[in-house]
């Protein structure tokens, strides 16, 4: 396994005890890979579809949690590219995806999906321990690191340019000067110094993954005090 799914196991298995960090974290996940199906006679479907494994699980596991949902789990294989397996997480029930929707902010009150299923301005991301959870998040959903044994890179891919500078700005508060990219259609966190990743590990409270950065980070840094 990468260095960058590693880590995503380690926070797949962190669950917050707050419900209302739990809400965040779910919000994340959902504006990065969610969707909304709407049926005939105007019900609701939320559906999240990931190629990960730890996120499907993150995501039935805080649907089951907060709301007490058994969602739907299917799960399809592409051929290309190396028979990818897409993980569909799915809250069938209409009454079930509204308080879903709800709980996250992402209706109004006239009953209107907020558009690209932002979380923009919204009051579950006020407390510091929530915004930790979104950055989780939004790592498990959308993110990803090099090797450190070669480079340091963290990167959380976002569709729209307002959810990269939401994120860009959330990272900033805890004292984390993150860039932003626009690639290929796509806009892009990152942060490319060691020590702000092993920060950001921090923030998101993937402490496994933090030690065993900081040793090879130490290691790497022996090998080049010898050579010099």
């Amino acid at each position: 396994m990468s260095f960058s799914g590693e880590v995503k196991e380690e926070l797949s298995q962190k669950v917050s005890t707050a419900r209302h960090c739990q809400i965040a974290e779910l919000a994340a996940i959902m504006g990065m890979c969610g969707g909304v199906v709407i049926t005939s006679g105007d019900r609701y479907r939320v559906k999240i579809q990931t190629d990960n494994l730890p996120v499907a699980r993150k995501c039935f596991t805080l649907l089951q949690k907060i709301f007490n949902i058994e969602p739907e789990v299917s799960i399809r294989q592409h051929q290309k590219p190396q028979k990818t397996r897409i993980y569909n997480v799915l809250v069938p029930k209409h009454e079930d995806a509204l308080r879903v929707l709800q709980a996250l902010k992402l209706i109004d009150g006239h009953m209107e999906i907020r558009e690209n299923l932002t979380a923009a301005d919204n009051i579950l991301l006020q407390r510091t321990c929530c915004k930790r959870a979104f950055i989780r998040g939004a790592y498990l959903a959308a993110g990803s690191m090099s090797d450190p044994n070669k480079s340091y890179h963290f990167e959380i891919v976002c569709t729209t340019q307002p959810k990269a500078v939401q994120l860009q700005e959330m990272i900033g508060c805890f004292g984390l000067e993150a860039r932003v990219v626009e690639r290929k259609r796509h806009y892009v966190v990152y942060l490319k110094e060691g020590s702000g990743i092993v920060d950001i590990l921090n923030v998101m409270e993937a402490h496994v993954a933090l030690m065993k950065l900081e040793n090879l980070r130490i290691l790497k840094e022996m090998r080049n005090s010898i050579n010099r």
